[in-house]
């Protein structure tokens, strides 16, 4: 995100299972910054198309607030997909996700699908990257459809795909994420980390939180609501960067045309001003919801 691109926080981002109303319901209250209203793990095959009916109703209730709603169908090849994809469409949520997303090609495809079915200007498409394929082909996904504005990574999947256990610190997972971050920025594409499985355990989420922040995500994808609240606080700046970035910003407007500029003895460049212009639109987007 440079200094002048607008930032809509996604910190935070729920799966909610679209079979279960009363989770639908519960939605509606929470300071999460998007929903993601599931047709497919998250929905037993006879409840589908049930699921289906409450997601597109959700989406056109009005009534989530701020909150950035989008549906996940069922993916490519399923009994389920070309139905999920043309409601989803209708109901025109922020965005439809799609999982397995594997090549451009698909992206292209799902693009024409939504256009066929008459989804709005502002349904954007969310491709999930979850298998190592899509991992060796991101930049190519990032960059196959304007309409594809969000990348969500797919841990759990990953980790299946590649034979590999679920441990403290991902270091199993490292390559792909760092694969598909790199995709992402080198496209200007938003990027979700993966789920955290154990609800239990809040310090392994706030560890995964925080290793997601410095890795540079933008937000991470969550499972139930007790996660919401150290997600948004982990992605969101710091007092202390916010502080740090004004002061950045009024030493380099101080020194315009001094050559060298510091500030607290280190010397400030432009890279470290676009930073700090990062780091106040995020926070001043974030204090204004």
């Amino acid at each position: 995100m440079t200094a002048t691109t607008s930032y809509r926080p996604r910190r935070s981002v729920l799966y909610m299972p679209s079979s279960n109303e009363r989770a639908l319901e519960k939605a509606k209250t929470l300071p999460v910054d998007a929903l993601i209203l599931d047709l497919e793990d998250a929905v037993a095959p006879d409840a589908k198309e049930q699921a289906r009916e409450n997601a597109c109703a959700a989406v056109r209730s009005g009534e989530y607030g701020r909150r950035e709603l989008t549906i996940r169908v069922n993916g490519i090849g399923t009994r389920w997909h070309e139905e999920d994809l043309a409601a989803a469409a209708s109901a025109g949520p922020d965005a439809v996700v799609v999982p397995k997303v594997s090549s451009a090609a698909e992206v292209r495809q799902l693009v024409a699908a939504l256009e066929a079915a008459g989804a709005p200007e502002h349904t954007r498409l969310w491709a999930m990257v979850e298998t190592p394929v899509a991992m060796l082909h991101c930049e190519e996904i990032a960059a196959a459809s304007e309409r594809l504005t969000v990348l969500v990574m797919g841990t759990n999947d990953l980790a299946k795909e590649l034979h590999a256990e679920h441990v403290p610190g991902r270091a199993p997972l490292l390559t792909g994420l760092g694969l598909c971050l790199l995709a992402a920025r080198a496209t200007g594409t938003v990027i979700l980390d993966g789920v955290f499985n154990d609800v239990k355990d809040a310090d392994g989420f706030a560890a995964e939180c925080l290793q997601g922040r410095q890795m540079g995500f933008d937000g991470k994808t969550l499972i139930h609501p007790g996660q919401v609240e150290t997600c948004n606080d982990t992605f969101a700046p710091s007092e202390a960067q916010v502080e740090e970035a004004r002061g950045i910003l009024a030493a380099w407007e101080q020194g315009a045309g001094a050559g060298v500029v510091t500030y607290n003895g280190r010397m400030i460049e432009n890279l470290h001003v676009d930073t700090a212009q990062r780091v106040l639109s995020t926070h001043e987007a974030i204090a204004g919801l």
